[in-house]
């Protein structure tokens, strides 16, 4: 067999000056010499003539050299680190990068921001440094340039939240809100408070520092007073930078609005559907209805019917209304107030499913057989009318035998059949086996004046369960739909624990003589068995906790990984378009999907909505951060004039710092600090997620029940510290080498040990 002739490569071609500073431009003006050789094929020859070239244009200025990769001056970097310097008319975040010689090049260039898939962590602010990626815009642009945010590198630390304490003799203090900058006044010259008073939250800048005495600071903005409780969200809201002022633009879209009408949609205004809410609920999003299925190759199933607020009928894709709602990302509930993510005209009538109103509403229904398995389901533009607004209690009241006025006339046929359907939705769930952890979560009551009148836990009715599995199928049965249509939506995922965390885990639980299974395919019911059982034992809550710390974060995006937690393998969020961009997201996609009319979601590509689930997903920690921290700065105002009280509840963190105590009576979180736990040298035993005292084996382990006494309450900051009063366990047995040195730990006698 003859063989096969090569043909000769063609010659290497050193690429001229002009072709060789266009490669490294096309390339965000940023390449290594080795990139160069590799695309222009250079041999040794070449090579030779390309360093001799490059010598050349950076003798003449064209380009400079950064560790090691050739740069095109009076352009950026293809990765650079940015400041956000302020949003332009449509509220985009605008950037500048932090180094740039202006004498050079002139003004620095503006970089219009995205969010990249994979921008962890919360969502960046004005003076925040990030790490982007550009990319140069078309000519016509007003900005040069756009940047994929990749990380957030660091926040802004030229300015500062604090509360103004005035001084007799003009200027004053800040204390700073920050639990981080506690102890950490600035002072205030006279003339640079900004006209503050006394008790107000105001934002400052840095001054310069001096050699000695307290660092400066200059108000740069009033935010309000803190004078009262009521007040003190505004601390979260500014703190974390949530937007809570509508733009001019989208409050006249919301007040311009008008009432959907029936036509294109199917009139569903007799069906007996219903609200169920909690009683302070400001928007009703979702009303539902069960129905026995009259098809006799059902047995005992149900048709169940979930009906949404049709908000894509009024916010628009690209709208002033649709900007706002996707750089708020959700609305943020606080103790005394709500930052909605719609403007009132939108979130608290037109879209609210009020009683005895007509709502244009996106509805599924779905068929259930008797052991609560879904057969079918199909998604209706309508317009329908709740025939009752009823609260949790309510509707377990009615179920319990006792209905109000309200609720008796719609007994049989709606809460009834409500309940028997639910009973079937629970068998499905139990067979399926979601993630069943126990995570009370506790409510702050206020008096009228904004104060704190009790914290309190919830019970668990089956009324809220029933609501959660309703709103559960339904939000399977959009992810289906748009999954069958091949049109791009935004899932609800959950990733399974990292392996790293589930080996912790399973080396903790054989501390306490339980076992993990090992398995390669992990699934929530390996940790159900677990918790089944610690159940009603002294290891319930420790179990809980490490359990819990054991699993990842669920985020939203564009691709699908499934719902570890609830044992789904897609999963979307469908039923509160109202406060959740997302949710909004989901509509318009079903929309187009099943070609209901207008309002449906335009051709968008994957990277695209890839950034709205970044941006979704940072907003939400945002919002949970800030909800966090009042709750915790109200309930530090709460029990600040009961310092010197004793209080029981048990260690939720363990640190080399010292213990977290979460107190029984009101859920508040507070320190320990190490210094002040007793005479002995304690060490961090990571294995047992305990502090041991070296010389007696005393320990505290998170989980153990402990007495403590309120030694200080900080409201400004919701920190609280604790002394610890309750003595420890001593059946922990530390693995030997595993401790940290000595001098990590504090040697102080305890006081007041009971």
């Amino acid at each position: 067999m003859p063989k096969r002739r090569k043909h000769p490569k063609p010659p290497p071609k050193t690429p001229s000056r002009e072709q060789l500073v266009a490669f490294i431009s096309e390339r965000g003006g940023d390449v290594s010499k080795r990139e160069i050789v590799r695309a222009f094929r250079l041999d040794a020859a070449g090579k030779a003539e390309l360093k001799e070239m490059l010598r050349e244009l950076r003798d003449h200025g064209t380009l400079d050299r950064r560790r090691r990769r050739l740069h095109v001056r009076g352009e950026l970097s293809a990765v650079v680190v940015v400041e956000i310097s302020g949003r332009d008319e449509d509220g985009e975040l605008i950037a500048e990068p932090v180094e740039w010689d202006e004498d050079e090049h002139g003004a620095a260039p503006k970089i219009r921001l995205a969010f990249g898939r994979h921008a962890p962590g919360p969502a960046p602010g004005i003076g925040d440094r990030v790490l982007v990626r550009t990319e140069k815009n078309e000519r016509d642009d007003p900005l040069p340039y756009s940047g994929r945010v990749i990380r957030l590198l660091e926040r802004a630390r030229a300015q500062m939240l604090g509360i103004f304490r005035a001084l007799p003799t003009g200027g004053g203090r800040l204390v700073p809100v920050d639990k981080k900058s506690l102890g950490r006044e600035l002072a205030i010259p006279p003339g640079a408070d900004g006209g503050a008073r006394d008790g107000d939250l105001v934002a400052v800048d840095l001054m310069k520092s001096r050699a000695y005495g307290l660092a400066q600071a200059r108000v740069r903005e009033r935010l309000g007073s803190l004078k009262s409780e009521r007040a003190v969200s505004l601390v979260a809201i500014h703190a974390h930078g949530i937007p809570h002022v509508f733009r001019n633009d989208a409050v006249a879209a919301a007040e311009s609005a008008r009432p959907a009408s029936i036509e294109a949609r199917e009139d569903w205004c007799a069906l007996p559907l219903v609200t169920i809410d909690p009683p302070d609920a400001k928007d009703h999003d979702d009303a539902v209805l069960a129905e026995p299925d009259a098809d006799p190759a059902n047995p005992g199933g149900f048709v169940l019917t979930v009906a949404v607020a049709d908000v894509a009928h009024y916010v628009r894709q690209g709208s002033a209304l649709d900007r706002d709602a996707l750089e708020r990302g959700n609305s943020v509930y606080f103790p005394d107030r709500v930052v909605p993510m719609l403007p009132e005209r939108i979130s608290n009538d037109l879209c609210s499913l009020r009683p005895h109103q007509d709502r244009p509403a996106l509805a599924v229904r779905m068929v259930i057989g008797a052991d609560g398995r879904k057969h079918r389901h199909s998604f209706h533009r309508v317009m329908m009318r709740s025939h009752a607004r009823l609260t949790y209690g309510e509707a377990q009241s009615a179920i319990e035998g006792h209905p109000d006025a309200k609720a008796a006339p719609l007994f049989e046929r709606a809460i009834r059949p409500l309940f028997a359907a639910y009973r079937s939705l629970a068998a499905a769930r139990d067979a399926r086996e979601p993630l069943a952890l126990d995570l009370p979560e506790r409510k702050i009551l206020l008096k009228p004046d904004g104060a704190v009148d009790r914290v309190v836990v919830p019970d668990r009715l089956d009324a809220h369960k029933l609501i959660e599995e309703f709103m559960i199928l339904a939000n399977v049965a959009a992810a289906e739909t748009c999954e069958h249509a091949r049109v791009p939506f935004l899932y609800r995922v959950h990733d399974q624990p990292a392996l790293d965390r589930v080996s912790a885990l399973r080396d903790f639980l054989a501390t306490l003589d339980l076992k993990l299974a090992k398995s390669d395919v992990l699934r929530p019911s390996h940790f159900n068995q677990i918790l089944k059982r610690v159940k009603g034992s002294e290891l319930e809550k420790l179990v809980h906790e490490v359990v819990l710390r054991t699993q990842a974060q669920a985020e939203y995006a564009a691709q699908n990984y499934g719902h570890f937690g609830l044992s789904l393998r897609r999963y979307a969020h469908f039923t509160s378009p109202i406060r959740r961009y997302a949710d909004l997201v989901v509509h318009r996609a079903l929309i187009r999907a099943l070609k209901l009319g207008a309002g449906g979601l335009p051709d968008v590509q994957i990277e695209a909505l890839s950034e709205i689930a970044a941006r979704v997903s940072a907003a939400e920690r945002r919002a949970m951060a800030a909800e966090r921290e009042t709750v915790d700065r109200l309930i530090a105002h709460f029990l600040a004039d009961r310092v010197g009280a004793v209080f029981r509840g048990h260690i939720t963190g363990v640190t080399r710092a010292g213990l977290f105590v979460r107190l029984d009576e009101t859920g508040a979180d507070g320190l320990i600090p190490m210094r002040s736990l007793g005479s002995d040298f304690f060490r961090y035993d990571e294995s047992h997620h305990a502090l041991i005292g070296e010389r007696t084996g005393e320990a505290h382990r998170l989980g153990d029940r402990a007495e403590v006494k309120l030694v200080e309450a900080i409201p400004v900051a919701g920190a609280l510290r604790f002394e610890l009063l309750s003595e420890g366990r001593y059946d922990l047995k530390p693995k030997a080498g595993r401790h940290a040195p000595h001098r990590e730990f504090r040697r102080h006698p305890r006081r007041g040990r009971r």
